[in-house]
């Protein structure tokens, strides 16, 4: 299917935007309005320009931020200190022969590494690895979710206009009719009721003309919003959007229970929970960390004045090297580390439970979409003859009408019989579409990469 190749394109994608701005009420229509779009181009447009996409990618890389903060406890620090102090002169203890400065400054560098923290350092690298595989399969599912929009908003334009050509036959021939029927009238040859039911019946297919037409303007700014097109001012009834894929009965065999497990695979709402599960998880570690040491060594240089130069000079330094190592240990917390890791344990628990539960979500969503794509499946089939039987019945009430041993009433069912098969074979045909694009979708077939920046 088209979603499935699209992830080459998606990637290769160029970051600028096809869509220009909206132009002042007196200019001429952009040309990119009425250019070929078909869906394969409607999805990539929709890569680059809907606000929601937009927004997942500002959100995973605003994730990027978290990522390297839940990192950094792992990576040593370097500090760079300064201090100046006065102190108060009868503050200061004096000796025999030494007096001390009130006045002083010391500054350095210390570089910080923690050796042991009960654990926390290895579980951040690892939460570093799940924040970021979970944002991004966040992302996926938000572009999943919107590329199925944008697909089925495809087809319910293509359904539309079809709508319209159905409706605007029906209207053509009722048309004929009544004019026939005026000519038969006027010649003597009918009664004026066959005129009167002419008329009837043609009003009554003018109102699904008018609001397929209206169904049609209504899908194409639905699909506009979608690809974030800006409209031009001047645009207020009809966009003149040219889509050129057709609505199709392509085969596509599935298999219930590789569907399923397909989807428990590759679906990336399950994806993300799994990686939310494993935070939990590494939460737990880090709360018991509570319960032990922590181990550090430093290393630094340092520059101070003399406290014990007379009279006090300033710019008289001391410097050096220091290095060492520190070790602190809570031999008791009033409870602290304990009510923490009650805390994440329930976490955990809480998260495992959510991860069980979507898994029998998205194995109903699978089940729910495999069922309409097969009643899809059996409705396009029952009306694969239809519109040409009632095109022959038409065809048969038009000659026994006209050699007279038929009425005027079977060539309007008849009629009627042919606009209605028409429409339920064209919608059929989208709802095989849609369910087709629905079932892709539920199984985890839209996945797609973010686009190169």
């Amino acid at each position: 299917m088209v979603l499935v190749l699209l992830g080459g394109l998606a990637t290769n994608a160029p970051a600028q935007s096809t869509n220009p701005p909206a132009h002042g009420t007196n200019a001429p229509l952009p040309g990119w309005i009425s250019e070929p779009l078909s869906l394969a181009d409607a999805l990539n447009i929709a890569i680059r320009q809907n606000a929601t996409i937009l927004n997942a990618g500002s959100d995973l890389e605003a994730t990027q931020g978290l990522i390297v903060q839940t990192r950094a406890v792992a990576l040593p620090t370097l500090q760079a200190v300064g201090q100046y102090k006065y102190t108060d002169p009868t503050a200061i203890e004096n000796f025999a022969y030494q007096q001390q400065a009130n006045q002083g400054w010391n500054t350095g560098i210390q570089l910080v590494q923690n050796i042991y923290t009960g654990g926390t350092l290895r579980a951040a690298f690892q939460a570093a690895r799940a924040e970021k595989a979970q944002a991004l399969a966040n992302y996926q599912a938000t572009l999943s979710d919107t590329l199925l929009s944008v697909e089925v908003a495809y087809y319910d334009v293509l359904l539309a206009a079809q709508q319209i050509t159905v409706n605007e036959a029906s209207v053509n021939l009722l048309t004929k009719e009544l004019k026939d029927q005026q000519s038969r009238y006027n010649a003597g040859t009918v009664p004026h009721f066959n005129v009167l039911q002419a008329e009837v019946a043609l009003a009554n297919a003018r109102p699904p003309l008018i609001q397929a037409r209206s169904t049609y303007r209504n899908d194409k700014n639905n699909l506009s919003n979608l690809l974030g097109y800006n409209l031009p001012k001047q645009t207020v009834d009809d966009i003149p959007l040219n889509l050129t894929d057709n609505l199709d009965d392509h085969p596509y065999p599935v298999n219930l229970q590789d569907a399923v497990q397909k989807a428990l695979g590759q679906r990336p709402e399950l994806q993300a929970l799994r990686e939310s599960a494993e935070l939990q998880r590494l939460n737990i570690v880090d709360a018991k960390a509570g319960y032990q040491p922590t181990l550090s060594v430093f290393a630094g240089y340092t520059w101070k004045s003399s406290q014990f130069t007379q009279p006090l000079d300033l710019t008289h330094e001391f410097d050096g090297w220091n290095a060492g190592g520190q070790i602190t240990w809570n031999l008791f917390d009033g409870g602290l580390t304990q009510g923490k890791v009650t805390q994440a344990k329930a976490q955990y628990q809480k998260s495992e439970t959510t991860l069980e539960n979507e898994g029998r979500t998205i194995e109903l969503e699978v089940r729910t979409a495999y069922s309409d794509f097969i009643e899809a499946v059996e409705t396009l089939d029952s009306q694969n003859k239809v519109v040409e039987v009632a095109e022959e019945a038409l065809r048969e009430a038009k000659a026994r009408s006209d050699a007279g041993s038929g009425t005027q009433l079977d060539v309007l069912n008849a009629e009627t019989s042919l606009t209605q098969a028409r429409t339920t074979q064209i919608q059929a045909l989208h709802d095989y579409d849609t369910a087709r694009a629905r079932l892709e979708r539920a199984i985890g077939n839209h996945l797609i990469n973010p686009p190169a920046k």
